[in-house]
């Protein structure tokens, strides 16, 4: 078995605790079996031409090789490439394990079904979602305490562990279950998809609208209206792996984990993908080139626009 483990890259403790579930599952299937990307690409020393170009090549390479990925998500803001690597793995037809310690749920309305995630892409597509929301229990103290930050600290770590060692569970019981295969290639006149951004300023149907009055045949996300948030998740999956093209409004402080998700598997399923982003940012790290916020992203894309007038052109080449 050979096992992805997906994580936020950027935060050491992110870095750390991803170590930790890696280590873990080695001892269970075998150090060989396990990727740990950043670890494994040798991220902090590895020198490249283009640097980012080649991780993201080193990345998608082992993504297109697995058994299984175990992702790790916290919190309502979800690191974009580990959307994206999931998406990747979805439409490959690979299960996936997505690990949080989160202890809130979301919803689209007040009184709206309950999701693991804000997005509900990223529970329509796992296999199984190991969510672990409560500390661990107090432990009494051998002596007085001079504090009750380190025992604060003891009960998450504690919590922590309890959650690598749920998920390394998980994992050893996905061959009784069946991955999700999802889309089929695309055919002539297969519509365009287009993802709107949250963020955007202009509306959410602003990108649609401009290719709709060009005269391109158009999909728009189902899932933040359907009744079944989960199942209208799994028809835009499913939409995005047979269009014709992507067009993904990745603006926002990362790109919205739900489009990062769709990316992946476009990139997966061999369909060409617009990143429409009128006001890019950029990263930067030691020996690497400017990146487009995230670099999974960024090279996953074949092309970066920022006005709705290049995305018009784009679709006509």
């Amino acid at each position: 078995m050979s096992v992805y483990v997906a994580h936020r890259l950027f935060a050491a403790h992110d870095r750390a605790l991803a170590a930790g579930l890696a280590d873990r599952l080695a001892a269970k299937v075998g150090p060989d079996r396990v990727f740990l990307p950043f670890c494994d690409t040798d991220e902090e020393d590895l020198v490249a031409e283009v640097k980012g170009r080649r991780l993201f090549e080193l990345d998608r390479e082992r993504l297109g090789r697995l058994d299984a990925m175990v992702a790790v998500l916290h919190g309502p803001s979800l690191d974009d490439g580990a959307c994206m690597e999931i998406g990747y793995a979805a439409a490959s037809g690979i299960p996936v394990i997505v690990l949080t310690t989160d202890f809130q749920t979301y919803s689209l309305t007040e009184a709206g079904p309950r999701l693991e995630f804000p997005d509900p892409l990223l529970e329509a597509v796992a296999t199984r979602i190991v969510r672990v929301t409560k500390l661990g229990p107090p432990t009494l103290p051998s002596s007085p305490p001079q504090s009750r930050f380190p025992g604060f600290q003891a009960r998450n770590m504690a919590q922590t562990s309890t959650a690598l060692d749920a998920t390394v569970d998980a994992l050893l019981d996905l061959p009784d279950r069946a991955p999700r295969l999802v889309g089929s290639p695309a055919v002539i006149g297969a519509p365009v998809y287009v993802e709107a951004s949250p963020y955007t300023a202009w509306g959410r149907d602003h990108l649609a609208k401009a290719c709709v009055d060009a005269g391109h045949t158009v999909v728009v996300p189902q899932r933040f209206t359907a009744s079944d948030p989960v199942a209208g998740a799994l028809a835009d999956l499913t939409a995005v792996c047979s269009a014709a093209r992507l067009v993904a409004d990745v603006s926002g402080p990362e790109t919205p984990p739900g489009t990062a998700l769709l990316i992946g598997a476009a990139a997966a399923s061999g369909v060409r993908i617009a990143a429409f982003q009128p006001r890019p940012t950029f990263t930067h790290a030691r020996g690497r080139e400017p990146n487009r916020r995230n670099l999974m992203v960024q090279y996953a894309a074949d092309a970066h626009l920022d006005d709705s007038d290049a995305v018009l052109s784009w679709l006509a080449t």
